[in-house]
């Protein structure tokens, strides 16, 4: 498959798992735009309110307020959004006769719990004159409910006259498992005002900023919010009258209520019309960019020239990942060897021995992960520590210049007695491998993390290969080499064989030195010592299979299935692929799988397992 098929896969994966998001339940879905469109019901966003699908069906949970006449008193915001007005009054340090300036910022204490299928808190509000639906919602109670929501509750309640009384269910949220054992015990609604970025958010309330986008189904390539909607703030402990206080200029937005929609009748279609519009303008827009960026990128990657020597004519095939062998002579001082890479080394927190020793109890059995890898304790924060032998001079230059939520991050670095320990970011879940193979039925992915654990290592290897100057190839991307972290979220690790993209004859360099691990490595590479950016997108076909099959790779080779690809021809070539997808998707994923998907992901998996990638480029 060439690095083109590669980038259009992604694209067109990309858009799949958004049309498919209902499925992704381990973090709640960033609601957007879709507050606007009152009568389009779709329950793959969470206009209706967050799922319950927390540890508990209820909890403590915190709502964002921004005080505005004739809400601007502790009584009148506690009767407003269903809270108690002592403990209101007490977290925001502050009497209960207090009255709030204008656009104060509130911190509203609730209790939330599942009604149905949503979490929400209920309270009561009665219509006024001119109120529609998306007036209550965005207006009267800021976004902290959407007119989707208020609707759904009055579905058998016809009258909506002035002075009528509604049911509003505002927006809350409990933390899940994945989120409570990594020491999240509360989830904050924070309301979005213009000129807020989730980076901010996460600032003010001291949460890093990636738990932030993870809990709301967001990453660093997608952080743009709205103002009028939610974001869901992850805390370890309650928020504090200190995080409340902000300079903040008078927004037109919050002291005069938004230009208010035609009649109900006219309005909605209106509103549903032109969201879809957005909607449909921002998909194609996104499509063109991304093949007229994949095209750049193609052609700048195939015509430039590197002047890296060729890998050494002995033959050294090898079918376990193995370290870099030596290439110079470590020096005995820690701290010369460090200095004669400083170039490499100076933004990475170099540590001593004594404090790697210390954060794993003198590299105690109990803190010991699996090969050379220990956990430790680093600040306050738990970190892996890997020992290496040998010359990681190259891993760490590649560490320390990549940036990606999808590869595992380098913090730091030690040098001892002639080996190197490299200090990573710590994945609490640990690799795909214990996940999907092997355990007994003690762990289990269902579908949707499934999927996104694919879209992860396929952004991290498009990351790798396109956006890193120059190129590199991971060369042993397998599924232990894939961590998970406390939200299910991918991480490429071990880049102990990951080199440059080189050339020679057109597209492909060429070694007799085979390195990487058996079942994950491409035929032209194995056969003819072929190098490209293809061996991880061959390899990344492997690790699909093996999530969909529930096997590892070497276990589905037969005589009849000399290549791995032919593992596919029998489900591809049959009229009834429902039933054949019966016998071939994981036993423990039987019944809860799309089979329509599941189909498009094995023809994605077929891609990638072409055995002459040679004729892919040229037919790309």
């Amino acid at each position: 498959m060439s690095n083109m098929d590669f980038l259009s896969y992604i694209s067109v994966f990309t858009l799949f798992i958004i049309c498919f998001w209902s499925l992704i339940q381990a973090q709640q879905p960033y609601i957007g735009l879709d507050t606007t469109a009152c009568f389009r019901f779709d329950n793959t966003n969470s206009a209706l309110g967050y799922s319950c699908n927390g540890l508990n069906r209820s909890c403590q949970a915190y709502l964002i307020f921004r005080s505005i006449s004739p809400y601007d008193t502790v009584a009148s915001i506690s009767k407003l959004l269903a809270s108690d007005p002592a403990q209101l009054s007490k977290i925001n340090s502050v009497s209960e006769t207090a009255t709030f300036e204008n656009n104060k910022v509130v911190i509203v204490p609730v209790n939330c719990s599942c009604s149905g299928q949503h979490y929400q808190v209920n309270t009561t509000y009665v219509v006024e004159k001119g109120d529609t639906y998306l007036l209550i919602a965005n207006n009267t109670f800021q976004g902290l409910s959407t007119c989707q929501a208020i609707q759904d509750q009055r579905s058998n309640v016809s009258n909506f006259g002035v002075g009528s009384r509604v049911l509003v269910p505002l927006r809350c949220a409990c933390p899940t498992k994945n989120q409570t054992d990594s020491g999240v015990h509360y989830l904050l609604s924070y309301l979005v005002k213009q000129g807020d970025s989730v980076g901010q958010i996460s600032k003010r309330f001291g949460v890093d900023t990636g738990r932030t986008l993870a809990a709301n189904g967001l990453s660093f390539q997608n952080t743009i919010i709205q103002p009028f909607t939610t974001l869901l703030v992850p805390l370890e402990k309650p928020p504090s009258s200190s995080q409340t206080k902000e300079t903040l200029p008078t927004p037109s937005s919050l002291t005069s209520p938004p230009p208010p929609p035609p009649p109900p009748d006219s309005s909605s279609n209106d509103s549903s019309k032109k969201t879809w519009i957005y909607v449909v303008v921002g998909v194609l827009t996104g499509i063109v960019l991304t093949l007229i960026f994949g095209t750049i990128i193609f052609h700048i990657f195939f015509r430039e020239r590197n002047k890296k020597e060729p890998d050494s004519s002995t033959v050294s095939i090898s079918f376990e990942a193995c370290e870099k062998p030596v290439n110079k002579k470590l020096d005995e001082e820690s701290q010369d060897f460090i200095e004669s890479l400083s170039d490499i080394a100076q933004s990475l927190k170099v540590y001593s021995f004594r404090e790697l020793e210390s954060a794993t109890e003198n590299f105690s059995s109990s803190c010991w992960i699996e090969g050379s890898v220990y956990r430790g304790k680093v600040n306050g924060h738990f970190a892996a520590i890997k020992k290496v032998n040998g010359d990681v001079s190259e891993e760490i230059n590649l560490l320390n210049k990549i940036n990606h939520s999808n590869l595992i991050r380098l913090s730091g670095v030690c040098f001892n007695d002639g080996n190197w320990y490299l200090v990573y970011e710590y994945a609490v879940n640990g690799s795909l491998n214990d996940w999907i193979y092997g355990n007994n039925g003690e762990k289990f992915l269902n579908w949707a993390q499934r999927i996104r654990i694919a879209l992860d290592v396929a952004e991290g290897l498009n990351y790798l290969h396109s956006f890193t100057s120059p190129p590199h190839i991971h060369k042993d991307i397998k599924s232990s080499n894939v961590l998970l972290d406390s939200d299910f979220r991918a991480k490429i690790a071990n880049f102990a064989l990951a080199r440059q993209a080189e050339r020679q004859e057109g597209e492909f360099a060429l070694t007799s030195h085979i390195v990487g691990t058996k079942g994950y490595i491409a035929p032209e590479y194995l056969e003819n010592g072929l190098v490209s950016t293809k061996l991880d997108v061959y390899a990344f076909g492997v690790l699909m299979l093996e999530m969909l099959t529930g096997k590892e790779a070497a276990a589905l080779y037969t005589e009849e299935n000399v290549h791995l690809s032919d593992v596919l021809n029998p489900l591809l070539n049959k009229n009834d692929e429902e039933e054949s997808l019966k016998h071939f998707i994981d036993p423990s994923m039987q019944g809860i799988y799309p089979s329509e998907i599941a189909i498009l992901v094995i023809k994605l998996i077929d891609s990638c397992l072409k055995k002459a990638p040679d004729r892919s480029t040229n037919h790309g």
